[in-house]
């Protein structure tokens, strides 16, 4: 690791544009990925990242796409490092790995493709792309299976493998993987489309170092690393020192039981940052546990977000962080336990790093708590092709947490998840399945000076018998905390036969279940927390918010007082004036 305090002059406008430059590449790749991609998972959703890194595995840039794949991607480099020498890699290979285990990954559903780049037959770089496939194997449809006990129910593991062989494709990997999914062809198609990817990235590399030069290349990426560990520094010095905690609260660990604590410390000490997740929950029994590389992924994003936005994703970032995960704990679990739904622990983890924060900033940058989940539902049932079988996989928004400005957004993903939703023309296109219902769920936001987002019900319907369907997600007991006095925002759900004889409302960890046809799915994600005190909301605000139905007479009169909602009630009788953002 090269040493980030070295004195050494650098230009901040050489570094954005090399970076820009860099970022040019990577972003080219992301729009490739997805516009030649055959899953809908992939190609609609856009569950998918691209990431360059030097030929140590440094991280030199990923796009704005999921910053929890960054995880994945820097693991898998390093695995690849580990288990191939330099000697071993050749030009024209490429390498594909997705176990958490042996592999850096954050869970079997992301693959990645890992390319090197070779200049004057030397190896110089890497690109490296990941795709969540909506399924690999395992135990139920989609690979993730909240109540698995272990990583060997979760699907096929893959430990960094050469799949390409100088220029060559290995078409016996290549079935042998697809095999052992329920989507084989599609499994097919999006792996050699992540090869393509690659191939693109590596020439566009190639191209820069022809034009720049390798010295040049070399320096700015050395200056690049340099910038954001100072940048970062820079930050931190802002801040005055000291410590502070903050603990947010797991439903359970995916086998019921009892709640399961997230513990974040901040501590900023001169410039350096610790984060000590001691007295976080011990290892879950279920699938909620995270690897290293995913908390590491967490923090980065929640380092950048809460601090500067626009921080390159590089290794310099790394370079002023120290970190604590007490092994056999859920932040480090021991093998071989599983890891599929390990994204809502980061949720919850990023939101309690998140509050940690938040005695350490100004009152501008303080944010309540989001929805801090991924709500997952997941059909699965015989293809509307006429052969094999489909699997559906739809991600969930929620509302995110209340600003010391204004409220929080309505229906959005939060914090190291950055999907898109699966458009409803491409399910029903795709699928034998009709999305009933998908909208804002009124009365779901955190009340306060400033309102919490509002959650999201997404309802299908399935037409054909023997569907099976199964569902993960977190905060049906705990819900997005306010702040400043701001109320906390609604709880998920998932709902069998949403109003009708038979309604039943479900585990929040939905074990496989078989539906009928014409049953109904219906899932609702938590709103936002809100800011600072109910009985402070402007009187236009409260006004809007009766007006547009996101919250009852009744609920804004308990939550918000009753001469609020009076002077509130007055106003809907003139016309409201349109806010400013």
């Amino acid at each position: 690791m090269m040493d980030f305090d070295i004195e050494r002059n650098i230009d901040a406008v050489e570094v954005e544009v090399f970076s820009n430059r860099i970022l040019a590449i990577i972003e080219e790749m992301g729009a490739k990925l997805v516009r030649s991609s055959f899953s809908p998972n992939i190609k609609e959703r856009q569950d998918c990242s691209v990431a360059l890194f030097d030929r140590n595995g440094r991280a030199i840039a990923q796009a704005a796409h999921i910053p929890i794949h960054l995880g994945s991607l820097k693991g898998g480099v390093d695995a690849v490092l580990r288990d191939f020498s330099f000697e071993n890699i050749l030009v024209g290979d490429a390498f594909m790995c997705n176990d958490a285990y042996l592999a850096g990954g954050t869970h079997l559903p992301d693959i990645s493709i890992i390319t090197p780049v070779f200049y004057s037959n030397e190896l110089r770089f890497f690109v490296a792309c990941v795709g969540h496939h909506s399924d690999v194997g395992g135990a139920v449809p989609g690979s993730i299976s909240p109540s698995a006990n272990t990583i060997f129910e979760e699907g096929i593991r893959i430990p960094p493998i050469k799949i390409v062989r100088q220029g060559i494709l290995q078409e016996d990997i290549i079935r042998l993987v697809i095999n052992n999914t329920r989507e084989p062809e599609d499994r097919s198609l999006d792996l050699k489309v992540q090869i393509a990817t690659n191939e693109f990235g590596v020439s566009q590399t190639y191209n820069l170092i022809e034009k720049m030069g390798l010295k040049s290349v070399e320096l700015a990426v050395e200056d690049l690393l340099i910038y954001t560990s100072r940048r970062l520094k820079k930050r931190l010095l802002a801040l005055k020192d000291g410590s502070s905690s903050f603990t947010t609260w797991m439903d359970d660990d995916g086998l019921e039981g009892e709640k399961l604590p997230l513990k974040a410390k901040v501590e900023i000490e001169n410039g350096q940052l610790i984060l000590d997740f001691d007295g976080s929950g011990p290892q879950s029994r279920g699938a909620f546990n995270v690897m290293t590389t995913g908390v590491i992924a967490t923090v980065a994003y929640a380092v950048k977000a809460l601090l500067d936005p626009d921080l390159p994703a590089n290794d310099g970032l790394y370079s002023v962080i120290k970190l604590n995960m007490p092994r056999g704990s859920i932040v480090n679990p021991i093998y071989p336990a599983a890891v599929g739904a390990r994204t809502t622990t980061c949720q919850k983890l990023a939101g309690a790093i998140f509050g940690a924060f938040a005695e350490l900033l100004e009152r501008e940058q303080i944010m309540a708590s989001s929805h801090d989940v991924l709500a997952g539902m997941v059909f699965s049932g015989l293809s509307k092709r006429g052969q094999g079988s489909y699997v559906y996989l739809e991600t969930i928004a929620g509302g995110n947490g209340a600003l010391s400005k204004m409220d929080g957004m309505d229906g959005a993903h939060c914090h190291i998840t950055n999907s898109l939703n699966m458009p409803i023309e491409a399910v029903e296109h795709e699928y034998p399945l009709i999305v009933e219902e998908y909208c804002l769920i009124n009365g779901s936001c955190g009340s306060g000076k400033h309102r919490g987002g509002m959650g999201v019900a997404r309802e299908v319907r399935t037409l054909s018998d023997h569907t099976t369907f199964s569902g993960r997600a977190d905060s049906f007991i705990t819900a997005a905390e306010g702040y400043g006095g701001g109320l906390a925002g609604s709880h998920c759900r998932i709902i069998r036969n949403y109003g009708s004889q038979t309604e039943e409302v479900m585990a929040p960890k939905q074990k496989l279940i078989s539906l009928a046809v014409g049953e109904r799915i219906r899932m609702e994600t938590p709103g936002g927390g809100g800011l600072g005190n109910p009985a402070e909301r402007s009187v236009d605000d409260l006004a809007m918010d009766l007006e547009d139905e996101r919250i009852s007479l009744s609920r804004a009169r308990q939550d918000y007082g009753d001469d609020l909602v009076e002077k509130a009630l007055g106003v809907l009788s003139k016309p409201i004036p349109k806010k400013e953002f």
